[in-house]
Formats: structure tokens, sequence, C-alpha cells
């Protein structure tokens, strides 16, 4: 017999298994599940799977946010549609396997099946390996491309929660750059169609000399084989431009003079490998910055918007370019011949 089964959620994350089999998983915040399902002659079973990836704790009304599988339960068929909202459900908070402790360190090994080759791209599926960690002191991180979405733990312990296929909308980037204008959030936009996250930090402090355990629970399904570790070194880049470009203002008591009024005078950044992304602004200032790389020092005028303006333009980026200027950063001293100093990480 065929039916359409009928499931409503408030999200997020909702899978769908009938007879222990896969039927369907959706996301959202408001989910409507509609799919044809196809029973065996007798009895039926149907499992309702339904995760919060977070919900909102503070604000008005904040506890009248619901979140869960709300219903109507439905099937509907050529024959009418059958209410089972008011049927009989059992109820399980959790998974049996993180009640069952199979990432512990000493889990029951017994528990564990070995398997001629791994299963992929399956929901629901625990994954238990043995690495060794990176040589050195530098930052660790795990690639996660390949998977789906889940948790980790190493030698016992979460590293929190993954999601790479999580990606941005592919359309809304483009070359050129303008915050002229009214403000709308979609001005500007970097990294369309990337993950939100794609390298996860591991701390050296979890790991051990030797062999280390990596447990994975893949909740939507993913390739463990494409997991891989790398090693993150974090350097510091610097620039220091006059407006009056090529000649750096070093002293932080300038002469009085009239300021250009369209400077054509730009403070490059670049990260020293392709791979690496500017992270975090260590320093920034529009005004009469002193001092040198690692150790910069705002002067006796600054401009307020300097570390905003250098974050949106690099942040995220291997590169970028920013004009330096009183249009870009405001005049915080007027007639002063004014220079932008930043320092940024690259990891």
């Amino acid at each position: 017999m065929q039916s359409n089964l009928h499931v409503e959620s408030l999200g997020h994350v909702l899978h769908v298994f009938v007879n222990g089999n896969p039927l369907g998983s959706t996301t959202g915040t408001k989910i409507t599940f509609d799919v044809p399902i196809l029973f065996t002659p007798g009895s039926n079973k149907i499992d309702l799977l339904s995760a919060t990836v977070g919900l909102q704790n503070y604000g008005a009304f904040f506890d009248l946010t619901g979140a869960g599988i709300t219903g109507p339960v439905q099937l509907r068929g050529q024959n009418g549609t059958r209410d089972l909202s008011s049927e009989e459900w059992t109820y399980q908070v959790g998974l049996k396997g993180e009640e069952s402790g199979l990432y512990g360190k000493y889990a029951d090994s017994a528990k564990w099946i070995s398997l001629p080759s791994i299963p992929k791209n399956q929901p629901l599926v625990w994954y238990k390996t043995s690495f060794s960690a990176p040589e050195g002191n530098d930052p660790i991180a795990i690639d996660f491309t390949g998977m789906g979405k889940g948790e980790a733990w190493i030698n016992g312990q979460s590293i929190g929660r993954y999601w790479p296929t999580n990606t941005a909308p592919a359309n809304g980037c483009s070359d050129s750059c303008s915050y002229r204008g009214t403000f709308k959030s979609d001005k500007c936009q970097k990294n369309c169609g990337k993950p939100s996250q794609q390298l996860y930090h591991l701390p050296r402090s979890m790991t051990q000399p030797g062999s280390n355990t990596l447990v994975l629970f893949e909740e939507v399904g993913g390739d463990p084989d494409q997991i891989s570790f790398a090693v993150k070194q974090v350097a510091s880049i610097c620039g220091h431009v006059s407006e009056l470009h090529p000649a750096p203002m070093l002293e932080p008591r300038l002469p009085l003079t009239k300021t250009p009024v369209n400077s054509t005078a730009v403070l490059k950044l670049e990260c020293a490998y392709p791979n690496q992304h500017i992270s975090f602004i260590k320093f920034a200032s529009f005004g009469t910055p002193s001092g040198k790389c690692g150790g910069f020092s705002h002067g006796r005028c600054s401009s307020t918007r300097a570390l905003d303006v250098v974050k949106q333009e690099c942040l995220g980026s291997n590169s970028c370019v920013i004009n330096v200027s009183p249009n870009k950063f405001g005049d915080p001293c007027k007639k002063v011949i004014k220079s932008l100093a930043v320092e940024a990480s690259c990891s």
C-alpha cells in the first residue's frame, strides 16, 4: 500500500525512517516533510528523529519559540487522510551511542565492528580510528571536507560539532565592493558557496605521544576517508602607509599641512601561503600611529572607524587592498598628513 507521509516540525533537522530504513532528511526553521511511502503487509514502524541545532536564549518572548516535531503527522492517500499525531508513540532523548559512551577513551571495544570497507554517505553512523598527532608545536586543525554533519571526539573529549555541508548561498558575491549609500546586509558579500567552516581546531593538550583515538558521529552521511590533519602556522603581517605614499609617517608629531583631497595611496596585506587567510586584526589605526610591526601604537589622533573598516575589507581573505584616505576612514585631525598602520594574523 502506498501513501504520502506528511510531517510538520519547527526544526532544525528532521530524519525519517520506515521499518529501519532512511526515508529522507530535511533542515530548516519550519519544516514540512512530504514523501511517498510504500508499506509492507502487516505491521510497519515509523521513526522520526528531530535535532535542534540551537535556540534563542534571550530577548522578549524567547520562551515561546518552539522546536521539534509539532505535528501533524499524517498518512495521505487515495482513501483519505489518517492522522497519526494522537496515536501511541514511544519517545527517546539522545542517542544510544552517546548513552553507552562509544566516544569514551575506555569504551568497550566489543561494541565496535570492523568491516572490510567502511560505510559511506549513510546517516547515523559512528566511526572510530587511530592517528598520530603531527609533530611540532604549531596548532593542529582537522579538515572535515567530505563529511556531512556530526560531532567529533579526540581521546574521549569532544572538540565540538562539524557541519561542512552547511554552505553559504552561491549567489551574491562580486569582484567589486562599495559600502557607499544606504546600508544593506548583502553589500560586499564574500565566500559565496563556501562552507561556514572547513577547518576545526584540535588543541594540542587533547593529543598524546603515539596513538590517539578519533571518534565521529556522522548524522547525515559522509566519507571519512577524506578527513585530513593540517598544521596551521599563525603569522603576523603588517603595513604602514601614508596618504602621501611612499613616504611612511613614523613620527608621532607630524607637521601641519594641507591634506590631499584625493589620495591614491593604498595599503596591501597578503598572507604568505595560498591556503592561509587573514583571521584576526591585531591593530588598526588611521591618523598618526607610530611604531613598527608587533609594536604599533595610536598617535594623538586616530579614526574610530579604522578597526571596523579593516575588518570588513580583510577578514577571511588571503589578501586585501585598502585605500589610505579620509574618504575611507573619516578625518580625525584636519590639516595633518595621516597614515594607516595595520597588523593582522594569517592562519
